[in-house]
């Protein structure tokens, strides 16, 4: 593992031992990876020794990083070193060997003592896997907790009792079912036990945290390459029921059946294979597309109406989870639109200013159609829906239909001219846009600039406002 380590951290070692007498050691990610076979490009460099963050900073200083944050109360040190020749910073955080002690479902340690013992320092970690230590000078690997062992066997097991490990930390609980996914490790039947015990603590979590670590799980199988890790990491946490606490508008619809000729899973189950089955830049969207299905079946009896309660119940999760704004209207317009002409009888002319309306949504609403169809199923052949409007889009795009207005052959200052009130030049623009989106033929400046006081007022009826 020596060679796989930066020389900036080699130097850093030799550093810390000759001022301190102390070993400098890897810990966490990065040694539970090198172990596993997995590339460490995509790992965290954590390094921990038995010295005080002001001294370690110090060290770290003298051997040429950057030191960015120290933090005494928790003896932690975040630093970096830049790689010239990479035109990178690599980040690096270091960690004075330490016990913590919590209050029960607080994230973070009521009290941290600082200590020379590799055990303990071991014990107040999350998984044994990740509490394997890596002494960089002496190329040896130091095991406290037996955590090469469950590496080899591709295991999760807590550090130490699973209701205390669980109880300690309720972000553990989300870190569990994203490392399965992004590992492949499974669970032990305690581990697995002490976090549906505990289940419950994840609402001790603060929302922008479960919506990180949400994200994580997403995109599981991106990090290693694990096949199908979304799926597991979002399995897990529907089998420990942590799911029922973070979003339980989707649970809702655990055991609701749907109709045998078009699913072969109920709602909640054929949500979780979407999101996993999903390109990756949909996958939030695919497992929040049938959101409200529920809703819609308890009110109506029916699931016809769920795209568009499903867009109010996904908004109102997003903002609690506090999303980014631009990324709760992406998703619920994915959400809305979802089953637009999924029977493939909308007409033409009406699905090609749809296409032309909602071109910045298009690629991904095509994506997320493809990821419902192969879930409903688990038939991954092209849907459908998405063959007939790729093949319309293809043939729009031969025929020069602009789908944008910096494709039209006017612009805004052209119409205002001939418009009774600059009010109306958007949405007179965005109606040539759809008239030419059925006639392409007819984007030439004339034709527009004759078309738009008629458009105009065949909206108003003829009432031109004033």
């Amino acid at each position: 593992m020596r060679n796989i380590l930066p020389d900036s951290v080699l130097r850093l070692a030799k550093i810390c031992f000759q001022r301190t007498g102390k070993p400098l050691y890897a810990v966490g990610g990065s040694v539970r990876d090198f172990l596993a076979g997995f590339s460490l490009a995509e790992s965290d460099f954590d390094l921990c020794a038995p010295v005080p963050a002001e001294e370690f900073s110090a060290l770290a200083s003298d051997a040429g990083f950057y030191v960015n944050a120290v933090y005494k109360r928790t003896g932690t040190v975040k630093f970096s070193a830049r790689q010239e020749n990479l035109k990178k910073t690599e980040q690096f955080e270091y960690a004075a060997f330490r016990r913590d002690i919590y209050i029960r479902g607080e994230h973070t340690p009521a009290e941290t003592v600082f200590t020379e013992d590799i055990s303990l320092d071991a014990g107040r970690r999350d998984f044994t896997c990740n509490a394997i230590y890596y002494d960089i000078l002496n190329d040896d690997f130091l095991d406290p907790l037996r955590g090469i062992d469950d590496v080899k066997a591709r295991r999760l097991k807590c550090v130490d009792d699973a209701d205390k490990v669980f109880g300690e930390d309720g972000l553990r609980l989300m870190r569990l079912a994203r490392m399965s996914g992004t590992t492949g490790f499974i669970p032990t039947k305690d581990t697995f036990a002490g976090a549906e015990k505990n289940a419950a603590l994840i609402t001790d979590v603060s929302p922008e945290r479960i919506y990180t670590e949400l994200l994580l799980c997403l995109g599981a199988d991106e990090r290693y390459g694990v096949k199908g890790g979304a799926y597991t990491a979002l399995s897990l946490l529907d089998k420990t029921r942590v799911l029922d606490y973070i979003l339980p508008e989707l649970t809702a619809g655990r055991n609701l059946v749907q109709r045998a000729d078009f699913h072969d899973h109920d709602v909640l189950e054929h949500s979780l294979r979407a999101a996993g089955y999903a390109d990756k830049n949909v996958r939030l969207a695919a497992l929040l597309h049938d959101v409200g299905k529920s809703e819609a079946f308890r009110t109506e009896g029916r699931f016809a109406s769920h795209p568009e309660r499903g867009e109010k119940i996904a908004r109102e999760i997003l903002t609690r989870l506090k999303a980014p704004v631009k990324t709760t209207e992406r998703v619920c317009a994915l959400v809305k639109y979802h089953m637009y002409d999924y029977d493939l009888k909308t007409k033409e002319n009406k699905l090609r200013r749809f296409i032309v309306e909602h071109a910045d949504i298009l690629d991904d609403l095509l994506l997320l159609k493809q990821a419902d169809y192969s879930a409903c199923k688990d038939d991954f052949s092209r849907a459908p829906c998405v063959t007939r409007w790729q093949a319309l889009i293809e043939k729009m795009k031969a025929e020069n239909v602009p789908f944008s207005l910096k494709q039209l052959a006017v612009k805004g200052d052209d119409v205002a001219e001939i418009l009774p009130s600059l009010r109306y030049v958007g949405e007179t623009l965005h109606a040539l846009l759809l008239h030419v989106a059925v006639h392409p033929e007819e984007n030439t400046k004339n034709r527009l600039l004759y078309l738009a006081p008629k458009l105009r007022a065949e909206k108003h009826n003829g009432n031109d406002g004033k």
